[in-house]
């Protein structure tokens, strides 16, 4: 297995990418702490492992705000006794509309998810990483960081400051054998679909569809399989890399 021995926190893991990467890590022999403000999903999700023969815990948290996360990293310490794989992929969004329709408390909301919560865990989890002499982050960001759509102006910067924010923890860690990587998933099949689309129609879809040249959205499982490799001892010598899960959308 794949991430045989190895311990990994992810955020905003009660559903959609998030809960995809937990139970697969989990197959791939990862310990899993999942972390959400949705605790019956948290529970849920964990339980799950837990009943197909993996090892899992909830740890309920806010990646905005500071206590929650260092719970979090002392929690998953305290059980465990490290962090070898930080998967950062709790993410929040304003519904598509035009920018200056957006409220100051949605956008307060979507930098502090989005962009603090990156603060936040190398705060607490790279302490931790540099006393084992290793470990690995990866960030859930968005082909909006990369090729923007109209009418998420706000959600866009977010990913991109995700994305600059990422690279450069991994120029800034690589001494310390910590890799920093970026997944840019495509619009999915996540509880966040109708917002970005600004509804949920046929006709909606199939606008988003027709810009993605593979002629699908993304799944929970292709960002899955591409956290799995990152995690990996296969992507060793890989750091500061952007991998777009997107059909091709980026091109």
């Amino acid at each position: 297995m794949r991430l045989a021995g190895k311990l990994a926190v992810i955020t905003g893991a009660a559903s959609g990418f998030g809960e995809g990467i937990a139970l697969r890590f989990a197959q791939e022999g990862a310990t899993v702490v999942v972390n959400d403000i949705n605790a019956t999903g948290g529970e849920r999700v964990a339980a799950t492992i837990r009943g197909s023969g993996g090892e899992a815990i909830f740890c309920p948290g806010d990646v905005a705000i500071d206590a929650d996360v260092a719970a979090l990293a002392r929690r998953t310490t305290d059980a465990f006794g490290r962090i070898d794989v930080m998967v950062n992929n709790a993410g929040t969004t304003h519904r598509n509309r035009p920018m200056l329709e957006v409220s100051e408390a949605e956008f307060d909301r979507i930098y502090a998810v989005n962009v603090k919560s990156l603060y936040l865990a190398a705060r607490h989890v790279v302490p931790i990483m540099r006393r084992q002499n290793g470990g690995a982050f990866i960030t859930i960001a968005s082909t909006a960081g990369v090729r923007p759509r109209p009418g998420l102006t706000w959600y866009n910067g977010s990913k991109g400051a995700a994305i600059v924010t990422s690279r450069s923890m991994a120029a800034e860690l690589a001494p310390d054998r910590i890799r920093v990587n970026v997944i840019n998933p495509v619009a999915g099949e996540t509880g966040l679909l109708a917002e970005f689309m600004g509804g949920d129609t046929p006709e909606l879809r199939a606008k988003f569809v027709a810009t993605i040249p593979l002629g699908r959205l993304s799944r929970p499982s292709d960002v899955a399989a591409a956290a799995v490799f990152l995690a990996s001892d296969e992507a060793a010598f890989i750091t500061g890399a952007c991998l777009e899960v997107d059909g091709g959308r980026c091109v």
